[in-house]
């Protein structure tokens, strides 16, 4: 496993497979937000639809409550994985410009140390 992990730095991959873990890990919240919020949004419906039968026989639309409530889930999973995105983005950005000026001053170092 440490042989792996240590293979995977030195060949370049690693930034690449961080960013795609980043972004796996904003879709799954992006996706869990979305289903939350249309569930609860449904479990709603289902209550107002039973209060509504069960009161005046009146009939309410799930159009009425889904429509807007796949609008609000769109904003709300939206709003909760872009940043997650973002910051991995912006990480792994940080982490290659680190290691790229770690990798430089090793240079600098064993170049002039060969050069004394």
């Amino acid at each position: 496993m440490k042989a792996t992990l240590h293979a995977l730095r030195l060949s370049g991959r690693a930034p690449r497979v961080a960013l795609i873990l980043w972004i796996v890990w904003a879709v799954v919240v992006w996706n869990a937000v979305f289903d939350h919020v249309v569930e609860v949004a449904g479990r709603q419906y289902l209550r107002r639809a039973a209060q509504a039968d069960g009161a005046d026989g009146s009939y309410v639309a799930i159009d009425d409550w889904m429509r807007p409530a796949v609008t609000r889930g769109l904003w709300v999973a939206s709003l909760a994985a872009v940043p997650i995105a973002v910051v991995g983005v912006i990480a792994v950005r940080v982490g290659v410009s680190s290691a790229a000026r770690k990798l430089a001053r090793a240079d600098t170092r064993r170049a002039s140390g060969r050069q004394k």
